[in-house]
């Protein structure tokens, strides 16, 4: 049974990029150590909302229809060796559309937002949605 706070309804405020860049960091530090150790020069960013490029790349209509995304060379398809002058890969979480969720789901949003971020970081390293199940069942 979900337990509701009607008391706290009317002072409560979505996060704003800030609060859920460090919320995303958070949720990136509950992530198993050996996990950590392995994303390297990995970047988190936080944004409002995907690039339109991203949405016409991958054929979605609608930017609430993404809640993360992986942009750079996974280690599986560089084979683990970086390249000279390679710019960091990035994780991005899009801060609209993982609050739309969160408010269509009802559960806590540093769940969702570890579960967005297990699944782009397991993008990096070309892992399966079992591996990535393991690593959340793992987590704090």
């Amino acid at each position: 049974m979900k337990t509701h706070f009607p008391d706290r309804w009317p002072t409560l405020i979505a996060p704003d990029l800030d609060a859920f860049e460090q919320l995303g960091r958070e949720s990136f530090n509950r992530l198993p150590e050996s996990f950590r150790a392995l994303t390297g020069d990995l970047v988190v960013r936080v944004a409002e909302f995907p690039e339109q490029d991203a949405l016409t790349e991958l054929e979605l209509n609608s930017p609430y229809e993404l809640l993360g995304l992986f942009e750079g060379i996974g280690l599986a398809a560089s084979g683990g060796n970086a390249v000279t002058g390679q710019m960091p890969n990035h994780i991005w979480l899009f801060r609209r559309p993982i609050l739309d969720y969160w408010a269509d789901i009802g559960e806590p949003l540093g769940d969702i937002v570890t579960h967005v971020l297990i699944h782009e970081v397991g993008h990096h390293f070309g892992l399966s949605d079992a591996d990535m199940e393991a690593i959340e069942a793992a987590t704090d």
